[in-house]
């Protein structure tokens, strides 16, 4: 008993160091067989006005920072999920690589020191056009071709964020910018992120709370530490080969089917309930949305939480060619859908990406 008092008084200690905390979660599982599934939660203050995006591959985008930008054709299309409609928040493309934005309060880009520009609105739309693999994305991205710019978002906010990326493989990587310098965590171990602390600083929150051991105690409340914990235990808890006592009526029923609902039960279990809000700390929020990407079979399913229903995608079921239209799903305004929707997708110009000077 005393050493238990000792480490939930060191967590404590900890805990303080970590706040205040920001929004949102992502967790990757893989299962046995290889299955991989990306989980996230979009938690935020507000309405996001989130909409549904298939953009086909062969677009020809820039970097949204000016004359000096990067410019690149996209290689691979994609499912994207919005954020006011001018910026990528979370997506899959045709090879099975996800990336997930969310917010982390120490983000520091640093000085442009005459790098390419590219808008923090289209930083996670440039790893899905451009990479199928983590691997690849780290090779790249490393190099720093472009200095990534954050502007102000619609509500005044600052749009400071961190990238998650994970692919078919289990491979994952973390980007964040910290003090103007880039930092990647790269390795299928990363499979849980929150928000704030940076990366480093979490593992260590984590480390911690596994020697308490998630049976005993976990933290409950809704900042980012506590949920980075939950989600850790909680996917580690998550079968990852066919339980014959949950699927025994319909036997032909595919494990993905189970698997992509224990991953949307772990982000659900994560989630910050509607009208939970902290006066003077506007990055700990609700959850308005998850997502569940099926990065083996190419699905991508979407959980609101203003819907009585979840949906999804199928990409094989779009039209993602170079030349296809670009086709949108209104989810913004209370849209409700269930089951697969790729039908729904109707054809709409491409909205404007935020550009790096702001709106």
């Amino acid at each position: 008993m005393q050493r238990f008092l000792k480490l939930v008084a060191a967590g404590a200690t900890l805990f303080a160091a970590a706040a205040p905390a920001a929004a949102c979660t992502r967790a990757l599982y893989v299962a046995d067989d290889g299955l991989v599934i990306t989980g996230r939660n979009m938690d935020w203050a507000e309405d996001m006005h989130t909409n549904l995006w298939a953009f086909p591959r062969g677009i020809a985008r820039d970097g949204a920072g000016g004359e000096n930008t990067p410019k690149w054709t996209a290689k691979y299309g994609s499912v994207i999920a919005t954020g006011y409609d001018i910026g990528t928040a979370d997506g899959m493309n045709e090879a099975g690589l996800v990336a997930n934005v969310l917010y982390l309060a120490e983000s520091d880009y640093g000085p442009v020191d005459g790098k390419p520009v590219l808008s923090i609105s289209l930083w996670a739309q440039y790893a899905l056009d451009n990479f199928a693999t983590v691997a690849e994305a780290v090779d790249a991205l490393a190099k720093e071709p472009f200095r990534v710019v954050a502007p102000k978002l619609p509500n005044g906010e600052g749009a400071q964020l961190h990238l998650a990326l994970s692919d078919p493989s289990g491979d994952s990587a973390i980007f964040e910018y910290l003090h103007g310098k880039l930092v990647i965590h790269h390795g299928k171990a990363y499979r849980v992120m929150t928000n704030s602390p940076s990366y480093d600083q979490q593992l260590a929150l984590d480390s911690y709370w596994r020697e308490i051991g998630g049976m005993t105690f976990l933290p409950g409340t809704v900042r980012a530490a506590d949920r980075f914990v939950r989600a850790s235990f909680l996917l580690g808890a998550v079968p990852t080969k066919p339980d014959p006592k949950v699927i025994t009526a319909v036997p032909e029923q595919k494990f993905a089917y189970q698997a992509a609902a224990s991953v949307l039960g772990v982000m659900r279990a994560v989630s910050v309930p509607l009208g939970i809000a902290a006066p003077g700390e506007p990055n700990i929020a609700s959850t308005l949305w998850r997502t569940v990407a099926d990065q083996t079979d190419r699905i991508y399913f979407f959980d609101s939480a203003t819907s009585p229903d979840s949906f999804w995608v199928s990409l094989a079921d779009l039209d993602l060619k170079e030349g296809a239209p670009v086709k949108k799903l209104t989810v913004a305004g209370g849209r409700i859908y269930s089951g697969e929707v790729a039908d729904k997708f109707a054809p709409t110009p491409a909205f404007p990406f935020l550009p790096a000077t702001g709106m």
